[in-house]
């Protein structure tokens, strides 16, 4: 459900429930500028700096920071304290030589986890759709809101590797049978299991995945909630080893 705010500003109250702020403290938090993340899937740059990395004491010293370049988000300075940053970002300090990929924890909340520095050069983003544009060319529609064209070997549901900062695309990870899965959404959230079966439906139900964890346990979730990452869950390793 989209969340109710005034153009410019956001009550704490109404901000989302992941955000790592006290409703209550304060009347008003900053409100994320449009950009590659929704609202409701996203931090502002203002929140990480400040409330998570706790690198400023105050907005104003976040703000700060921020406008002097030193916060990357995917090999990129960002200057807006209200850029949303998402899922699958890079974000990184080189001051500091600290970089934290963005993922979802247990409970649904975005968290960023500590990455070395060969896992800090790549990106991952899913194929969440494929356009015909001008000309007949394919156009791919990434999660992010990035935009690529490609040949027919990329299909919705795959997942293609960035090169950070160049954000060039180095190789296709296909959505397929006992390939590694990062669950995105619904009672599974957070969790990283191998692709068993792959349901198929040919009426208005969704498809459906069967995920095994290393524990053994196995549940059926939604297709889309399945974000493939290949082969080797160390690409992302989850906060707690999940």
């Amino acid at each position: 459900m989209a969340i109710m705010a005034s153009r410019k500003h956001l009550k704490r109250f109404k901000s989302p429930v992941h955000w790592p702020i006290h409703p209550k403290e304060y009347k008003w938090t900053v409100k994320p500028s449009p950009g590659p993340h929704a609202i409701e899937n996203s931090l502002p740059l203002m929140i990480i700096v400040r409330d998570i990395l706790k690198v400023a004491d105050n907005a104003r010293e976040a703000r700060k920071i921020i406008n002097s370049g030193e916060v990357l988000v995917d090999g990129r300075p960002r200057k807006n304290y209200k850029f949303p940053v998402g899922f699958m970002d890079v974000v990184s300090i080189p001051r500091t030589g600290d970089v934290y990929r963005v993922l979802p924890d247990e409970r649904g909340r975005l968290v960023l986890h500590p990455i070395d520095e060969e896992n800090a050069g790549f990106k991952l983003c899913k194929i969440v759709n494929k356009t015909t544009i001008k000309g007949g060319r394919t156009q791919l529609n990434l999660h992010d809101g990035r935009n690529y064209l490609s040949d027919d070997e990329f299909r919705v549901g795959d997942v293609v590797k960035l090169s950070i900062p160049e954000q060039e695309i180095l190789e296709r990870i296909p959505f397929e049978k006992d390939s590694l899965g990062l669950v995105t959404g619904g009672r599974h959230t957070g969790e990283i299991g191998k692709i068993k079966k792959i349901n198929i439906t040919r009426s208005s139900m969704p498809n459906t995945a069967v995920i095994e964890t290393g524990a053994g346990k196995t549940f059926l979730t939604l297709k889309d909630y399945v974000f493939v990452i290949g082969k080797d869950e160390s690409v992302i390793s989850l906060p707690g080893g999940k």
